[in-house]
């Protein structure tokens, strides 16, 4: 043992001598990242950068930096800083000469780093963040770590462990002591499902002594129906997911089955590259599910603008804007929405690069339509779904299965359609609310280049209320051309101010080519300032199939009757088909109006090329962002996966991984979970969850001495336990849970709990809050009604995000209104009412029922202090309320059903108090 000992020690110091020296030889060098980069960010960029050049210099790319200035010279001269004009201005004597001008002189080290760096060559190093991770050496482990074990406990669990260790050696820190058993129950259980733990998990976990018992418990919250629900929460804020439309009247939109599908994936530990691509381009799979098609509502939550007057094509275009930004920032941690004026002042992406990236997102269907089409329509009811398949089996058996497809996906989505506001020239008629065509008698409206190619047939979307039918008249180009066709717009129940129909189909004949429509209308029986129709909407298809053969006839009305047919709809993103094709151009200056030359899809330079063999389109994209050999997306995903856990993640800006960011405060460590998250682990957030929690970096206790509050104040170091307030939701869904109210129901449509009045007073609008009924009223936060304009104001207060573009990171803030929220809404108070009720049934003696009520909502026994102090709470106010009963009743709402004899009243007011006290305390609203 000695002798092995010598040799060991003898090694150490070999490896030790040879570390100085390696790092003594290359310690001259400058690194162009971490040196360089900050001081031109800093002092240079603004000037001389993606949004100005001054004097023809920019040190934003290397080939511009190294280029010819204004002057016909370069500034920078490799090699040769005394020659380098760059270098000349930073020291110039003259204040109109010297660089930054007007500005303070940058400082001599500053300027001794810029000039060694020019002498060295200028070299254009790359930020550590737009480089592929490689797999770093697990520092301290192996042999001479397990011998050095052999002196004493060993603290690390996995290899999390040795990098935060490593590191807090470094600055002269040792990691804290395991926190108590019901300390970390209680903060795995808030970690992984969002809620704290039942009294049944309290009871089984105390009692479980076996060695494995912690990691049983892990395994079973990651198996949990609630996981999935507590993570979608994190989703939910980045994809901007809400249930109105946003802008003026911020209107409702159908769009619940979205938040249903990532509650799913999560559960499912569905693989975070399929989880991307579905998201992003689920519609253009092989053979796309429901679910898949539905995944694409990620980018239909995006804000649409229905307020009459607004121009669609504009909003549409800001809606283009907001998902570049929000795949960027979502799957990139990239502030790209910096370059959709210029090129980014910082990071290597150029102004022409945003819109190569809006070329993946041009040509979808959406058009800031009222309707919120293109939308999924699922036939619910039996008769539908009968009729469906009965015209499926018959197309099948007579037709190609090309044509059975085609009829297939237009009865799913109704597209494409032809919208009012694609029209132009109206006489005697205009779009109603910027939503409907309105025409009064002899009005007419153009539509310009039409793709009739091969189109037999005319759908029309109508609303005809005055009695007797209306002729719409096709010519082509102009009003005097050539009659196409004349159609019968029968009188109708539907249409007119709302979004439901009447669909009628119509012959066409043999077209070709694209061609100029002026639609006139005429209606005998109707004044000339009167309105004929409304038209909703107009979609030209090809020619039903099967003319002459048996059934044509009952088929051909039930593909209509199911055109009619009410269905869920659900938005989802769709690509037009060629004939209606968008180009994209650059925008000068980030101005839609302002068109310049035209791009195709692509990705950054900077950052790679797309996979081989990928399309240019949503779902190559979604394969480049999926890839091993993107330098981003594994560590921003494994950083946000952090951050839930720890508060802070390795990366503070989660939003934010270009060199305006924040660095890591263990790089090593996040490359080494990055690439785990790829390969060992294939991209499942469950596999990269368990390794956190099972580390003994998260088991630490999170109590902090005076010495690791004065070295590492906000815990970056990791030197202890997180410890963190809870989010909106958990305070929430923790108060329900221990309360005994909390409903596990999952699924559906958005519920309506408590709120307070006068929430939803806004002008010309007819929404309105309609509580819930029975166990819906205590659903999980989560499946709260959300209104852009007006959030749920319990959840706004704790940092909840309004939805209305995408937020990667809540920031937390305290505020008296929060201390006012737990003490006096209708949510909290019920809550107190009823864990007082719990109290009460614990029986035993008041302290006994304190004790208990307290474990229950901290996981953990109470000391004598606080027992006694909540004991004279309720002596006190229990006098109180024996006095005067009134005020006990308006307490406690009482109501017929609650069965309280008029005797217990006091007695449940003063406990009901303790359980609101008990739920404001600050260990009930933090993890520990």
């Amino acid at each position: 043992m000695n002798i092995s000992k010598l040799i060991f020690i003898g090694s150490i110091v070999i490896i030790w001598g040879y570390s100085l020296y390696s790092l003594n030889k290359t310690g001259n060098e400058v690194d162009y990242s971490t040196q360089v980069k900050p001081i031109l960010n800093k002092h240079c960029i603004a000037c001389h950068g993606g949004v100005k050049k001054q004097g023809g210099f920019s040190l934003l790319f290397r080939e511009e930096a190294l280029g010819k200035t204004e002057s016909g010279k370069p500034a920078i001269i490799p090699g040769d800083a005394e020659h380098s004009e760059f270098i000349i201005r930073l020291t110039h004597k003259d204040p109109e000469e010297r660089m930054p001008l007007k500005k303070e002189p940058l400082k001599k080290e500053e300027i001794e780093i810029l000039t060694k760096w020019v002498n060295q060559g200028a070299n254009w190093g790359e930020h550590w963040a737009f480089v592929k991770p490689e797999m770093p050496t697990v520092p301290n482990k192996g042999f001479f770590a397990g011998f050095f074990s052999l002196f004493g406990d060993k603290w690390e669990k996995n290899d999390i462990d040795y990098f935060v260790k490593n590191k807090l050696e470094q600055e002269g820190l040792k990691p804290s002591t395991k926190a108590g058993k019901s300390i970390l129950l209680r903060r795995l259980c808030l970690d992984l499902t969002g809620l704290p733990p039942t009294e049944k998990q309290i009871e089984e976990f105390m009692k479980d002594d076996s060695d494995n018992a912690y990691e049983k418990m892990v395994d079973s919250l990651l198996a949990s129906s609630q996981f999935g629900e507590r993570w979608a929460g994190m989703w939910l804020d980045m994809a901007r997911y809400s249930d109105t439309k946003g802008y003026e009247k911020d209107e409702g939109r159908n769009i619940w089955q979205y938040r249903d599908y990532v509650i799913k994936a999560f559960n499912q530990d569905m693989p975070y590259t399929q989880f991307i691509k579905e998201q992003l381009a689920g519609d253009l799979l092989k053979n796309p599910s429901e679910q898949q098609y539905i995944a694409t509502a990620f980018h239909r939550n995006t804000v649409n603008n229905d307020e009459g007057g607004t121009d669609d094509e504009e909003f549409r275009n800001a809606t283009m804007v907001d998902r570049v930004n929000t795949t960027w920032e979502v799957f990139q941690s990239t502030t790209f929405a910096c370059v959709q004026c210029h090129s980014h002042p910082y990071d290597p992406i150029r102004h022409e690069d945003y819109y190569k990236s809006m070329a993946f997102f041009y040509n979808t269907r959406d058009e800031d339509v009222p309707d919120d089409s293109p939308y999924l329509r699922q036939f619910n009811k039996p008769e539908d779904k009968a009729k469906l398949e009965g015209l499926q089996t018959w197309l099948k058996t007579n037709f190609s299965s090309q044509q059975e497809k085609e009829i297939t996906q237009y009865l799913t989505f109704l597209e494409p359609k032809i919208h009012p506001h694609a029209g132009d020239q109206f006489i005697n008629g205009a779009l109603a609310d910027n939503k409907y065509l309105g025409v009064r008698n002899g009005g007419s409206v153009r539509f310009k280049s039409l793709p009739v190619e091969g189109k037999r047939q005319l759908l029309v979307a109508y609303g005809n209320k005055t009695g007797s039918p209306t002729l719409m008249e096709i010519r082509l180009g102009s009003l005097t051309g050539k009659v196409l066709t004349t159609i019968k717009l029968d009188t109708t129940q539907k249409g007119g101010w709302t979004n439901s129909w009447d669909y009628q189909l119509y012959d066409l004949p043999k077209m070709s080519g694209r061609q100029d429509w002026y639609l006139t209308f005429k209606n005998a029986k109707v004044k000339p300032d009167q309105s004929t129709c409304v038209i909703g909407s107009f979609t030209l298809l090809p020619e039903f199939p099967g003319k002459g053969k048996p059934e044509y006839n009952e088929k051909k009305q039930s593909f209509l009757e199911l055109i009619r047919a009410n269905t869920e709809n659900t938005p989802v993103m769709l690509d037009n088909p060629l004939e209606y094709a968008r180009q994209t151009n650059v925008w000068e200056r980030g101005n839609w109006l302002a068109k310049t030359k035209v791009v195709q899809p692509d990705i950054p330079e900077a950052l790679g090329r797309l996979p081989k063999g990928a399309r240019k389109n949503r779902l190559g994209l979604a394969m480049w962002l999926g890839s091993n050999e993107n330098p981003l997306t594994a560590r921003v995903a494994v950083n946000r996966f952090w951050e839930q856990l720890f508060g802070t993640g390795l990366v503070e800006t989660l939003e934010d991984f270009g060199t305006q960011g924040f660095t890591p405060t263990n790089a090593a460590l996040l490359d080494f979970l990055a690439i785990k998250f790829m390969d060992e682990y294939q991209w499942k957030p469950k596999k990269l969850l368990k390794e956190i929690v099972m580390s003994a970096t998260y088991q630490q206790d999170s109590k902090a001495n005076e010495d690791l509050l004065e070295k590492d104040p906000m815990n970056r170091l990791l030197a202890r336990g997180p410890r963190v307030r809870l989010s909106a939701e958990q305070i929430r869904d923790q108060a329900l849970l221990v309360s005994g109210l909390l409903s596990y129901k999952m699924y559906g449509k958005s519920v309506m709990p408590y709120q307070p009045d006068g929430i939803w007073n806004t002008p010309y609008s007819n929404m309105a809050w309609k509580l819930s009924d029975k166990e819906d009223k205590y659903r999980r936060a989560l499946y709260t009604y959300w209104r852009r304009s007006t959030p749920y104001p319990s959840m706004i207060t704790f940092d909840g995000a309004n939805r209305d573009i995408c937020l990667a990171r809540r920031i937390r803030t305290n505020t008296p209104l929060q201390a006012l929220v737990t003490l006096n809404d209708p949510v909290y108070l019920e809550c107190a009412k009823s864990l007082a009720k719990k109290m009460e049934a614990c029986g035993g003696t008041i302290d006994e029922q304190i004790k208990n009520t307290y474990r229950l909502t901290m996981c953990k026994n109470i000391t004598d202090k606080k027992l006694a102090i909540l004991k004279k709470l309720y002596t006190n106010t229990l006098i109180t309320y024996q006095k005067s009963k009134n005020e006990a009743a308006l307490l406690l709402n009482i109501c017929p059903d609650d069965n309280i004899k008029p005797k217990n009243i006091p007695d449940l007011a003063a406990k009901t108090l303790v359980a609101s006290t008990l739920l404001n305390l600050d260990e009930f609203i933090m993890k520990e």
